[in-house]
């Protein structure tokens, strides 16, 4: 009799258990809503949505390097809003702001509405410049820890889902990146010698790898014969001076890149947390993939897409180029690189390249992009139209 009454106490023990466990089971993951985005340079993903009950779409850059979620103080402005007194310090490799907020918004995007949102404000001048079209804001962690996102760069798609259970793609690679605001990944790379690279995994970056330079002087994996060329980079806070270069490979989980550009920089603001990381690795990676966000379980799914192949770019011409007033003008001409050869300076008004005129910001661009050899370019300066021949390096040839 004691033997059976104590079967039965265990018995409702586990009914207990069970329905106890059941309870706190996550329903299955649910689709809300797909919109369509289009890529800038880089790969850098850029959708509309609309803002409270402004009738007019805003431009946002889907970024999981921003620990918020941000509007541009022109747009802002724009709009008539006023945001409320410098609160809180945000960092970028351009340098630090004291940013204040404009609290309890809404964001729609395509017919769904995500509210509560507590947006910072800054000058995004700089991205509007470098990409040609206004950047009205930048969507990061405050939105992207509340869903389940799916990328979709052969669709150029992304689905947004509520948290809970999902099946991952087959074939793909399931990364258990820690986040704390920011994906942080580890990844292997190889050059002068094999080592690993703790990186933060950055959608919002239009570049393949971006190293700060205590991490490449103290690590020394880079061979001492690789040649390093001077280019312009920008981020939050500005721009700043970067080295390109190309390292052997980069391991991302299964996969293998070879040959890869990276980027190196001085980190005054030590943006990159060295010595815990080194770096990060941006959507020139990652527009390869067909990408799943999984925050709320610190997932991230990658499933190789039909860019995987796609070859990088290796061309140096020294040329950064922006939109001001409407014209696409030089930045910074690097000393000893082709365009400052070719007699190229800052300002420069770029028309024409390889006789081409009429071209978009980021069509002239992507005309400087993968090409070598002899370039014809036809500018303007002091409103007097000139014409040159630049010869682009290929960064990989010694």
């Amino acid at each position: 009799m004691v033997r059976l009454l104590l079967l039965c106490i265990c018995f409702q023990c586990c009914v207990f258990s069970v329905k106890a466990q059941e309870e706190f089971i996550d329903p299955p993951s649910k689709p809300l809503v797909t919109i369509p985005f289009i890529q800038f340079t880089g790969g850098v993903i850029v959708f509309r949505a609309l803002l409270d009950d402004f009738k007019d779409s805003l431009t946002f850059i889907l970024d999981t390097g921003s620990g918020g979620i941000s509007l541009d103080s022109t747009t802002v402005k724009t709009l008539g809003l006023e945001p409320g007194p410098p609160e809180r310090i945000i960092r970028g490799i351009g340098g630090v702001r004291k940013v204040g907020f404009l609290k309890n918004r809404v964001l729609q995007v395509g017919d769904y509405k995500i509210d509560s949102l507590n947006f910072h404000v800054i000058d995004y001048e700089v991205l509007t410049s470098l990409y040609g079209q206004k950047i009205d804001g930048i969507i990061g962690y405050s939105v992207l820890s509340r869903y389940i996102l799916k990328i979709n760069y052969e669709k150029q798609e992304i689905s947004f889902c509520t948290p809970g259970i999902i099946k991952y793609p087959k074939g793909g690679y399931l990364m258990r990146p820690y986040i704390r605001m920011l994906p942080y990944s580890r990844a292997t790379i190889d050059d002068n010698r094999k080592r690993g690279f703790n990186y933060l995994f950055d959608l919002g970056a239009g570049l393949t790898v971006l190293f700060s330079d205590d991490f490449m002087n103290d690590s020394s994996f880079l061979k001492t014969k690789r040649r390093r060329f001077l280019k312009q980079g920008e981020g939050l806070g500005g721009r700043v001076d970067m080295y390109l270069t190309v390292m052997k490979s980069l391991r991302v989980g299964p996969y293998k890149f070879r040959n890869v550009p990276v980027n190196i920089f001085s980190d005054e603001y030590n943006v990159t947390s060295y010595p815990s990381l080194g770096g990060l690795i941006g959507n020139e990676i990652f527009r390869r993939f067909n990408v799943i966000l999984n925050y709320d379980k610190q997932q991230i799914h990658l499933t190789p897409n039909r860019f995987f192949y796609t070859p990088f770019d290796y061309a140096y011409s020294g040329i950064e180029l922006y939109l001001v007033n409407g014209a696409a003008v030089t930045g910074k001409i690097p000393p000893g690189s082709p365009a400052e050869k070719a007699g190229l300076r800052e300002g420069d008004e770029i028309l024409a390249i390889n006789n081409r005129f009429g071209l978009q910001l980021d069509d002239l661009k992507q005309a400087l992009q993968s090409t070598y050899g002899k370039v014809k370019i036809i500018y303007k300066r002091n409103g007097e139209l000139s014409s040159t021949v630049m010869n682009v390096i290929n960064i990989t040839r010694k």
